[in-house]
């Protein structure tokens, strides 16, 4: 090989590993200025449904898991360490499906625990109009230890080797907590979603080794009554939408169920709670917890309705 073809591939790979280097500083600087907009606008346009105040404080850089606090939290000092007066804002292009991705499976799971997990906004922004296009709320209360997934350990070669981080699986909290505050760049009343917030707000009281009991059989029983088109399948949707619209009475029997009804979900919930071998005293138990909280209602000996 001549010095000149030695000397040009040389050149080549030069060029290679500075565009790269640039792809790579254009794509981080992206991320940052992306980043430092979003949380700008939540500063103005974010708020806590449990609270008067009608915006959020924003935090430094460096605080932990959390974006924003609600400005009176320094009213509550007895409650200031829990989650309810914290939020963080994930904000994606993609739209906001089943899973999202989160940080340190530890730090959350511990979080859960000890009733410190942050309120959570996810934001799906539109990029060329710079629109926030979706906006959804989760309060800190409503989230189930069996909706943060696992994943596997970042390889040897990884600059953090061994960290295992985690996914917050949105379809294992019910959809009565996934309050939607903008639907399509359609904004919803503030008034609205403190009244959403306000139905669910009861699960906060539960003790948080309980709670996850409670969340999960309520995601399990919200399957029982298909009564939100959106989450049906295309072909079961279809079916449904051409039967016309339904009237009060029909959608009132369609979010019927029986006691034997949610035994049918025995075998999931026991693995999500396999230290627990009376699923079914447990199924029972929580159906009640349920009722007294609002968010069942009980037609009779083992019949109930979702309200």
């Amino acid at each position: 090989m001549h010095r000149s073809e030695t000397k040009s591939i040389a050149n080549k790979q030069e060029y290679l590993e500075i565009l790269v280097e640039s792809t790579h500083n254009l794509l981080y600087a992206s991320v940052k200025i992306f980043r430092v907009v979003t949380e700008s606008w939540g500063e103005s346009n974010l708020y806590y449904p449990n609270c008067s105040s009608p915006k959020l404080t924003w935090l430094e850089p460096g605080h932990p898991a959390s974006d924003y606090s609600c400005p009176n939290f320094r009213l509550h000092p007895a409650s200031a360490r829990q989650g309810g007066f914290w939020f963080q804002l994930k904000s994606q292009k993609s739209r906001i499906g089943d899973s999202i991705t989160d940080g340190a499976y530890a730090a959350m799971m511990n979080a859960i625990r000890h009733d410190e997990t942050p309120n959570f906004y996810f934001m799906q922004y539109e990029l060329a109009t710079w629109r926030v296009k979706n906006l959804l709320l989760v309060p800190s209360f409503a989230f189930p230890p069996s909706a943060i997934i696992k994943r596997p350990p970042l390889s040897s070669t990884a600059r953090r080797a061994g960290w295992v981080g985690c996914n917050i699986a949105l379809n294992r909290v019910p959809v009565e907590a996934r309050i939607s505050v903008v639907t399509d760049s359609e904004v919803l009343s503030e008034k609205e979603v403190r009244e959403q917030f306000r139905r669910v707000k009861p699960l906060k009281e539960i003790s948080v080794k309980q709670r996850g009991w409670t969340l999960d059989v309520l995601n399990a029983i919200r399957r029982l009554g298909k009564t939100d088109l959106s989450r049906l399948g295309n072909g079961e949707r279809n079916l449904a939408e051409s039967k016309g619209p339904r009237g009060p009475s029909e959608r009132a029997r369609e979010s019927q169920f029986t006691t034997a009804d949610a035994y049918a979900f025995t075998r999931e919930l026991e693995k999500l709670h396999p230290d627990n071998r009376h699923v079914r005293d447990k199924i029972r138990q929580q159906l009640q917890v349920l009722r007294d909280l609002g968010l069942l209602l009980h037609l009779g000996r083992g019949e109930w309705r979702l309200p």
